[in-house]
């Protein structure tokens, strides 16, 4: 369990699934279907969901390309947190809006998985909070040119070394998109 104080909430994190992000991201539909689920289960179960957009040089606030993905709705009450790190906790109001809510869980969903999901999976990991990755939830692009391994290696690697991350007083790991249970969390 979390080692925050006063922290018993759970919130899904839904990081950076812009239209410029993942235009060309590996597996990209399906992927977009499963976090569309979980918000969807999330909001039922009263789960809160906090959304995160990036910006930067490449991916300028405001531009077509910084916008959600249409097949995602953002509701009116649940937050948005705006980044220009990999880390969504760097430089934001993030640790803020989840302390008002109580948030000491966080099931995180997204891209990239080899940038902005690993950043901000480890920065909620070394501030105390439990995260969990949803395995079938987060994609990435192909950046094999510059050589790294392909987008289904990445997300194969990410998963397994989240899988098995320990800390005194926190709690890690993968689920799939089907065993994520919001009113268990």
């Amino acid at each position: 369990m979390t080692v925050l104080d006063n922290r018993p909430n759970t919130a899904l994190l839904v990081i950076d699934v812009q239209k410029g992000v993942v235009a060309d991201a590996h597996d990209r539909d399906r992927i977009v279907a499963n976090i569309g689920a979980l918000v969807g289960r999330a909001r039922s179960a009263g789960v809160d969901v906090v959304w995160i957009q990036h910006h930067d040089d490449g991916l300028a606030r405001d531009s077509e390309g910084w916008e959600l993905v249409p097949e995602l709705e953002r509701g009116d009450a649940e937050p948005l947190v705006h980044k220009a790190y990999g880390d969504a906790f760097e430089d934001t109001e993030l640790e803020e809006v989840l302390a008002d809510r109580g948030i000491g869980r966080l099931v995180v969903a997204g891209a990239q998985s080899d940038q902005c999901v690993r950043c901000t999976l480890h920065g909620a990991f070394v501030r105390g909070y439990d995260a969990t990755l949803v395995a079938d939830a987060h994609t990435t692009s192909d950046l094999s040119r510059y050589g790294a391994p392909s987008p289904d290696e990445v997300i194969a690697h990410t998963n397994l070394y989240w899988q098995y991350q320990v800390a005194p007083g926190r709690t890690a790991g993968t689920v799939s998109t089907a065993e994520v249970d919001f009113a268990r969390a």
